[in-house]
């Protein structure tokens, strides 16, 4: 597989602070085969390593954000595996998925890798697998229970029915849903919100969260002890006090 192959399953665009990640398979519903995996973990590598950026968007072109594993490719062997290290270990920085259309299957175990969801009117979220004989496989019957509940997680996983954004939205899943052809637009307003505070706050904030499912307090506060070094000895950590004291915005360093 070319490099250049890998390039056109993803597209990045820099807009300031924020990176926005394109899955770029229109014409098979952005459905995941190797060339896309390994596009999106470039991708991922270039938000986490790049001190610029502070948040990234991830959205699907064309009517969807993904319909999930490309089972042609699957078929042929097409190495999926990168797509499945992300989809465990996610990003370090807070990634916003911007849904339209659908996230089904493969692609809603993606959505739910990010931190913050928008969706447009309409848009479906589910896990049908169990209707082809399979069950999902890449973290949505750990990740759905947290999101939705586990009444609903267990409903959409029995009986591969979709929800809506209005319902992801009312069980906590959405964090807006806004009108269809807007879900990009909504995101940028989330991300550039979140670019304005410091860098590493921001990272630190979103994984200890993460952190936080299923840990004792005791458990939490060591992780946090970790963090806490990190962030409150950073250069940004003395310019966020010296810019409110001097009534001016932050010049973040991201160190």
């Amino acid at each position: 597989m070319t490099s250049e192959e890998n390039e056109s399953a993803v597209l990045t665009e820099a807009r300031d602070r924020v990176l926005v990640i394109t899955l770029n398979r229109p014409e098979a519903m952005n459905s995941i085969n190797g060339a896309l995996s390994s596009g999106l973990v470039a991708a991922i590598e270039q938000l986490d390593s790049d001190p610029t950026f502070t948040v990234g968007i991830l959205t699907g072109a064309g009517k969807g954000f993904s319909a999930g594993m490309d089972l042609k490719a699957f078929a042929r062997g097409e190495d999926t595996g990168p797509m499945m290290e992300f989809i465990r270990n996610g990003s370090k920085k807070p990634l916003i998925g911007a849904v339209e259309g659908f996230a089904l299957a493969g692609g809603l175990e993606l959505a739910l890798t990010c931190d913050l969801l928008v969706a447009s009117e309409g848009a479906k979220f589910g896990i049908p697998e169990v209707g082809v004989g399979l069950f999902a496989a890449a973290g949505g019957l750990l990740r759905l229970p947290t999101r939705v509940g586990h009444g609903k997680a267990m409903e959409m996983a029995l009986t591969a029915d979709p929800i809506k954004a209005e319902e992801a939205a009312a069980l906590g899943m959405v964090a807006r849903v806004c009108s269809k052809g807007e879900a990009v637009d909504t995101a940028m307003e989330l991300a550039e919100r979140i670019a304005r505070n410091a860098p590493l706050a921001v990272a630190a904030s979103k994984q200890l969260i993460n952190l936080s499912h299923g840990a004792t307090d005791d458990e939490f506060y060591a992780h946090q002890r970790d963090f806490f070094r990190e962030v409150f000895t950073s250069n940004d950590a003395k310019e966020g006090p010296r810019a409110f004291a001097e009534k001016r915005a932050p010049d973040w360093s991201g160190t």
